[in-house]
């Protein structure tokens, strides 16, 4: 059910009471009564609905001596109270804005306590229109922030409802950070939806979060799933951009999915898949399972191998290209040596042919460039085949070159990351390892230098790696082992990824549950490693930790030669403002 909130609806209930207080009008006791018993409560004469009362009471005859006493003598004076109380308080020598900050707060947990809803409808009623206060209201963060809380604890609330549309209205849709709060209305939810996404396209360095604060808006419920995912996949199709369109809408899918929400069948009407029936059965069987099976592979290498194949999009499935990475570059999962290259046949088509509709001929023709294809299966092929073997680093060396080569392929780059992590994620891997850089994680820094777009997978791989118990290890080992994994981070930073690098060891020294020697350590490689021009984002992640006397204090010389004063000199002289 829609429910309109404009002037005019809150009007219309407004005619509708005023043609009920009309019935009471011709009952003049009964208007005297009503209006006396207003009046007998506290401080009725700083009720905005005053006028109209007395104005009713006057009408129906009643006397002026009798509501000039009861307004009086129910004054209490509560906000004048304040008022003068606040002013004892500045004459005391208390800062003005902490004055207001405590009349203000006070304020918030009275409403919060006390606030009903019913009677809040009824503020439109009275007044026919948008109330001036209620304006001028909004235009105070203090307040709105108010509103935002009482919108979550009464999302039935007409007049709620009604002043957060004010508030969009007015340009602050990016503070409505409640997904429950801007999912009652449309307007205000394409708002906040909007500014999700710009702010996904406008932040290169902070994509994770971005895609995840808007993957959790979207995936607030059914229809707000099924709206963004529309919206997403219209603006999919436009030329300047749609690819990153076209990501945003399968991270949301997989951020879905490892919430346990299944939007499988959302995702393949989407996709336009029932044109394609066999295709359709088989992909959906496996995705509402999440699991493959050789029956579903098989219809599916039918289709694609065949002469007219369906769109590629429909196994460009992100949950789908996971369960064939697994597959092929899990340890452990065994495939049948005869349905295996019918795996390796749907990753590689999917990750290396492209599929483009034709300009000027029927839209139903299609342009299908297989080029990579057959290099793509080869490369596979030959990654699978190390990959699949359970070999320690010294047997790893002999393969390296034909891995690296393998490696120059993004799909192969993605199964080496995913069996990297299954092997050194391994509780013993660093018990049993005596290299100073196990090769694993060398073939990691390799990745890394291929492909950018990876470098985020990697960065998350070495952090749980440096975040993970090693209670077997002895303390010196455990820290070295860290050391280690500090320099695969330098050699991300030097590969292009420095802020995302730079935001977490900022936070190791925020929370202080790393040893300061290994931040020491990550200052000192960083510093030999860089140097000017620097970004301003880049002074201002680095700059305060090279600043810290704990951390740098030992790398300090007595005059500026040393890298740590050569620096702060260069920094201070050309960012002022840091």
């Amino acid at each position: 059910m829609e429910v309109e909130y404009d002037d005019s609806g809150w009007q219309g209930r407004a005619k509708q009471q005023s043609s009920a207080e009309e019935t009471h009008e011709d009952n003049p006791q009964k208007t005297i009564q009503e209006c006396l018993e207003k009046f007998l409560t506290p401080d009725y004469i700083m009720e905005p609905g005053i006028f109209t009362q007395l104005k009713r009471y006057f009408q129906s005859g009643g006397s002026p001596e009798e509501v000039i006493s009861m307004l009086s003598e129910n004054y209490k004076a509560v906000a004048q109270m304040a008022n003068l109380l606040a002013e004892w308080l500045i004459l005391a020598g208390v800062k003005v804005t902490e004055v207001q900050a405590m009349v203000e707060n006070h304020l918030k947990e009275m409403i919060l306590k006390s606030f009903d809803p019913k009677k809040a409808d009824t503020i439109f009623t009275e007044e026919g229109e948008t109330p001036d206060w209620l304006t001028e209201m909004i235009d105070h963060y203090t307040w709105r922030s108010l509103i935002y809380r009482l919108a979550e604890e009464y999302p039935d609330c007409l007049m709620l409802n009604f002043t957060i549309k004010l508030i969009s209205d007015a340009g602050f849709q990016s503070e409505i950070t409640s997904i429950s709060t801007a999912a009652q209305q449309i307007e205000v939810f394409s708002r906040v939806l909007k500014t999700s996404i710009v702010k996904f396209l406008n932040n290169p360095d902070d994509v994770h979060g971005a895609i995840q604060e808007c993957a959790r808006m979207v995936c607030h419920g059914q229809h707000t799933y099924v709206y963004s995912q529309v919206l997403i996949q219209v603006l999919s199709q436009e030329q300047k951009g749609g690819f990153n369109m076209k990501r945003l809408s399968q991270e949301i899918i997989k951020y879905a999915l490892q919430n346990n929400q299944n939007v499988t069948p959302i995702t393949m009407a989407l996709n336009g898949s029932a044109v394609y029936p066999q295709a359709c059965q088989a992909l959906t069987s496996m995705l509402t399972r999440n699991t493959l099976n050789p029956a579903d592979i098989t219809v599916l290498f039918r289709n694609y191998s065949g002469s007219d194949p369906p769109p590629i999009d429909l196994i460009r499935n992100p949950q789908f290209l996971e369960l064939l990475v697994d597959a092929l570059f899990r340890s452990g999962v065994k495939i049948n040596p005869e349905h295996k290259p019918k795996y390796i046949f749907l990753l590689a088509y999917a990750s290396s042919v492209i599929d483009q509709p034709a300009k000027k001929r029927p839209m139903t023709e299609r342009t299908l460039n297989k080029d990579e294809l057959k290099s793509t299966i080869q490369a596979i092929e030959k990654a699978h085949a190390i990959c699949n073997v359970d070999q320690g680093s010294t047997e790893l060396i002999a393969e390296l070159q034909t891995l690296y080569n393998c490696i120059k392929y993004p799909v192969v780059g993605v199964g080496v990351i995913r069996w990297i992590e299954n092997v050194v994620m391994e509780p013993s891997y660093f018990k049993l390892s005596t290299d100073s850089c196990p090769t694993h994680l060398a073939v990691l820094d390799e990745v890394a230098g291929v492909h950018p777009t990876l470098q985020q997978q990697i960065l998350f791989l070495l952090i749980r790696l440096f975040e993970s118990k090693q209670d077997e290890l002895e303390i010196l080992v455990q820290l070295e082992m860290k050391k280690m994994i500090l320099d695969r981070m330098v050699n991300l930073l030097t590969r292009g990824c420095v802020v995302p690098v730079l935001r977490y060891i900022k936070q190791c020294c925020a929370i202080e549950d790393t040893d300061i020697s290994l931040i020491r350590y990550f200052v000192t490689e960083v510093l030999e490693t860089i140097t000017h021009p620097y970004s301003v984002e880049f002074v201002q992640l680095f700059l305060p930790m090279v600043e810290n006397e704990e951390i740098t204090g030992t790398m300090r010389g007595e005059g500026d030669n040393d890298p740590v004063s050569e620096f702060i000199v260069h920094c201070k002289a050309h960012f002022i403002t840091i």
